[in-house]
């Protein structure tokens, strides 16, 4: 079951509500009661893996593996 992100239109009180499939979404703020909560889009985060069979973030195999890891770019990308 998914957790997804509401926000109050009139308080902007920000909650999370486990959603199953066959449940209603909220229509109402736990916080002060006002129906017509909106659901909120939320970006993903990605993870970075770093340095991948010897190469650099960017994919070279230069000298600079520890540069890109720290900075997370790399002096020789175009």
């Amino acid at each position: 079951m998914p957790i997804y992100e509401y926000k109050c239109p009139a308080c902007g009180h920000v909650f999370e509500e486990l959603v199953s499939r066959n449940a209603k979404e909220p229509g109402s703020c736990p916080k002060c009661g006002t129906d017509g909560v909106v659901k909120i889009l939320s970006a993903i985060g990605g993870i970075s893996m770093g340095s991948v069979g010897g190469e650099t973030p960017c994919g070279s195999s230069c000298s600079s593996a520890s540069t890109c890891a720290a900075t997370g770019s790399c002096p020789h990308a175009s």
